[in-house]
């Protein structure tokens, strides 16, 4: 009887372990829009495809498979919002992924920043990694930003680096930013709390898996800061009046396996491009 007992607990620790792996293979596109769609044929549509947290370590999404998904959409901007990876050796494992996603062929290139799990990478092999990132094709931003003239639009790309290994700097983000519409890219989404003073238009996040174990409730997320203990932990959501979204991320961190969530791929389709507004609120 006791044998028995324990086979079936085996067995049944066994399966939800099946069906959680399983989980790391349904990725969902998410869609998102942002602004108000116009019949001005002036105003532009920017179609922004954003990729978080691959953790190249545990990834069940092959670029093969990044690809099919993506090959019939139209892109004109890819964003990515670190957690690359954290091991040295999986650098290499990154390049695929990059010639995926310069195939698909951008109208406005890639621009990407560090997470948390990048930083794990120090010296010499961190700047491995953002080489590999610039050699293809990707814009790395740590506290700057770079300016794009979109017809008669400006857009601002500002990179925020990562707020949970307190490399954020929200001020050099911004110095020297002209009008236009701010795009923040940033890993932690927690960096809005510190952002009150600096206007952005919308800001792309990850850092948070959608919990990952997301089952009752991802309660370890509450060593993550405050959006976290409020539960804002994927999806839309406003700070200040600002719109933020956060990403369930592609790959998993720890094991590989998901718990009422999934992993993510993300195309935000901005409306009104020509919207311009201050740079700074109450700036200090």
């Amino acid at each position: 009887m006791y044998t028995s007992v324990i086979l079936l607990v085996v067995f049944m620790i066994s399966y939800f372990i099946y069906l959680a792996n399983k989980n790391t293979k349904n990725v969902k596109i998410n869609r998102v829009n942002i602004g108000n769609k116009s019949v001005d044929s002036n105003l532009l549509t920017l179609n922004i495809l954003h990729l978080s947290d691959l953790h190249l370590e545990n990834i069940s999404i092959s670029p093969n498979k990044l690809y099919h998904l993506l090959q019939n959409e139209k892109i004109d901007l890819i964003a990515l919002t670190g957690d690359f990876l954290d091991r040295k050796r999986s650098i290499p494992k990154l390049v695929p992924y990059l010639e995926v996603l310069n195939k698909l062929k951008p109208t406005h290139g890639i621009f990407a920043v560090f997470g948390n799990h990048d930083y794990v990478l120090k010296g010499e092999n961190f700047e491995a990694l953002k080489k590999t990132l610039e050699d293809h094709s990707c814009v790395t931003l740590k506290n700057e930003h770079v300016k794009l003239t979109i017809g008669s639009s400006i857009l601002n790309i500002i990179g925020i680096d990562d707020a949970s290994t307190k490399r954020s700097n929200p001020e050099f983000s911004y110095k020297g930013l002209e009008q236009g519409y701010n795009l923040v890219l940033s890993h932690d989404p927690n960096v809005v709390l510190d952002m009150k003073n600096y206007h952005f238009d919308y800001l792309l996040s990850g850092h948070f898996h959608g919990g990952q174990i997301h089952w009752p409730k991802p309660y370890h997320l509450v060593k993550m800061g405050k959006l976290a203990r409020l539960n804002m932990i994927k999806g839309l959501h406003y700070h200040d009046g600002k719109p933020f979204y956060i990403s369930e991320g592609l790959g998993q961190t720890g094991v590989n396996i998901r718990v009422g969530c999934y992993p993510e791929i993300t195309i935000h389709q901005i409306h009104g491009l020509e919207q311009t507004n201050p740079v700074y609120i109450n700036a200090i």
